[in-house]
C-alpha cells in the first residue's frame, strides 16, 4: 500500500484530472517504484514540474502523465546505483516451520523447463515448500509471516519413486525453498541421503544461500550428492538478498564442505545489473578461483534476473525498498521479463571469460537461455537439451550413455 501522503496527492490530482482506471493504476505503480528505488516521493516530483496552466485540464494532465513517463524510463535506463551499505533491510515476521502430511506430488520437472531454451532437464524434489530467507527477486513470494511446510511423508515417497536406472538424472531440492536453510528438520536430509545411496544414477543437487552444512560434517555422505551456493555480489547480497548469509560466509561453508570430500557447486544466479557489477563479479570469480580447485568444483552455471508479472506484482505490493526493478526489461521465449540479449551477453561473456583457467576442467552453463546467447556468451551451444544433459552426466559425474560411472 502505498503511503498516507502519496494517497492523498494521487486522489487530490484526480478530483481536478479524473484520471482513467488505467492512468490511476499507472500513478501507483510508478510511485510505488520510486519510492522503492529512494527517489524522490511522486507528490515531490508533481510539484518541481513546470506545466503550464494556462492550457487547458487534459493538455496539462497529458504532459504531466508523459513528463512522468519520460522521468521513470530514464531511471530505468541509467545503470542502477547501490548506496555504500544496504539499504533497509524488511521486518521480519517470525518463521512457522511444520511438518505436513500430505499426498502432494514433490517429484517433477524444473519450472521452467522449455525447447524454447537449452535446459538440463533438471528435476525437482520439493522436500520444502517456502522459504525463510527474503530476496526481492525470488518467484517464492509468501516469506513473511506464512507457514513453512516441511513433507512429512518425504522418506516414503522417496523409497516408492522409481526413476529409470538406465539414464542419468540431475535431480535439486532448491526450487521451493532453501535446500540447506533448515537442517536436517523432521530428518529430510536423512531421506535425501538415502535416496542418494539408492539411486547412484541420480545427482542430488542441495542448492542454498545458507552456511548451514553442519551436516555434511561429521557423517558419510554419498558420492552423488553436491552442495551448491548461490553466489551474489557484496552490494546485491545487502541490498537485494535479505536474510540470507553474506558472500565470504558462503564460500567459508563451501569450504569446509569441500574439505570432506563432498563435491561442490556455484550458481551466479540472478546475475544483476547495476553501475558496478563488472569488477564486482569477476571478483567473485576470482575469490572462488582462490578458495578452491577445479577438480573440487563440480560446475558453474550463470543466469539473470528474470521475472513473472505476478512477482513483479508482489514486489510493488510488499514495497520494500529495492532497486531490482529499476531496468528495462524485455519479454523472454517463455514471455518472462528480463534483460535485452545485449546485455545478458555482455554480463555472461565477462564471467566466462574470467572463469577462463578452469573452462577444460568445470562444467559450465547457463540457465534458461536461448542458444543465440550461448553462441554469443561463450562461443559455441549444444544441440539439444538432451546433448545438454549427457554432458553434465559425463563431465559431473563420468555417467555415459551405457550407464557407467557416478560413483566419483
Amino acid at each position: 500500500m502505498l503511503d498516507a501522503g502519496t494517497r492523498a496527492h494521487i486522489a487530490a490530482e484526480h478530483a481536478h484530472y479524473r484520471f482513467t482506471t488505467q492512468e490511476v493504476r499507472l500513478l501507483c505503480q510508478h510511485a510505488r517504484d520510486l519510492q522503492m528505488w529512494g527517489e524522490a516521493p511522486l507528490a515531490s516530483w508533481w510539484q518541481a514540474q513546470t506545466v503550464d496552466a494556462a492550457l487547458p485540464s487534459k493538455q496539462r494532465k497529458r504532459r504531466y502523465l508523459a513528463a512522468l513517463e519520460a522521468h521513470v524510463a530514464t531511471l530505468r535506463s541509467e545503470p542502477t546505483r547501490y548506496q555504500d551499505g544496504a539499504s533497509r533491510t524488511p521486518e521480519r515476521a517470525p518463521v512457522q516451520i511444520e511438518q505436513v502430511a500430505s499426498d502432494r506430488e514433490m517429484f517433477g520437472d524444473c519450472p521452467v523447463r522449455s525447447e524454447r531454451t537449452l535446459c538440463c532437464n533438471l528435476k525437482t524434489i520439493d522436500a520444502v515448500t517456502n522459504c525463510g530467507f527474503g530476496c526481492s527477486y525470488c518467484t517464492i513470494q509468501t516469506f513473511y509471516g506464512e507457514r513453512v511446510a516441511v513433507d512429512a511423508e518425504l522418506g516414503g515417497k522417496l523409497r516408492r519413486l522409481r526413476l529409470d536406472p538406465s539414464r542419468f538424472h540431475h535431480v535439486g531440492t532448491g526450487q521451493s525453498s532453501d535446500s540447506l536453510l533448515w537442517g536436517n528438520t523432521g530428518g529430510m536430509l536423512d531421506d535425501l541421503m538415502a535416496f542418494a545411496a539408492d539411486n547412484r544414477n541420480v545427482l542430488l543437487e542441495l542448492k542454498t544461500k545458507s552456511a548451514n552444512v553442519t551436516y555434511f560434517l561429521d557423517r558419510p555422505i554419498p558420492p552423488n550428492v553436491v552442495c551448491s551456493w548461490s553466489l551474489n555480489t557484496d552490494p546485491v547480497i545487502e541490498n537485494e538478498e535479505h536474510f540470507t548469509a553474506p558472500l565470504r560466509r558462503r564460500l567459508g561453508a563451501a569450504r569446509r564442505v569441500a574439505d570432506r570430500g563432498i563435491g561442490v557447486s556455484f550458481h551466479f544466479h540472478p546475475m544483476v545489473h547495476y553501475d558496478h557489477w563488472r569488477g564486482d563479479y569477476l571478483a567473485v570469480a576470482d575469490e572462488v578461483m582462490s578458495t578452491f580447485s577445479p577438480d573440487e568444483v563440480q560446475f558453474i552455471s550463470f543466469g539473470s534476473v528474470t521475472f513473472i508479472k505476478p512477482v513483479m506484482k508482489q514486489i510493488r505490493r510488499r514495497g520494500e525498498p529495492t532497486r531490482i526493478l529499476q531496468s528495462d526489461l524485455v519479454p523472454d521465449p517463455h514471455g518472462k521479463l528480463t534483460y535485452s540479449d545485449d546485455r545478458k551477453v555482455e554480463m555472461f561473456a565477462a564471467m566466462y571469460d574470467r572463469f577462463q583457467p578452469w573452462q577444460k576442467d568445470v562444467f559450465m552453463y547457463l540457465c534458461m537461455e536461448k542458444a543465440e546467447i550461448w553462441d554469443r556468451a561463450f562461443g559455441w551451444r549444444y544441440g539439444s537439451n538432451e546433448q545438454f544433459e549427457q554432458s553434465m552426466a559425463a563431465a559431473t559425474c563420468g555417467w555415459t550413455t551405457g550407464g557407467e560411472g557416478l560413483d566419483g
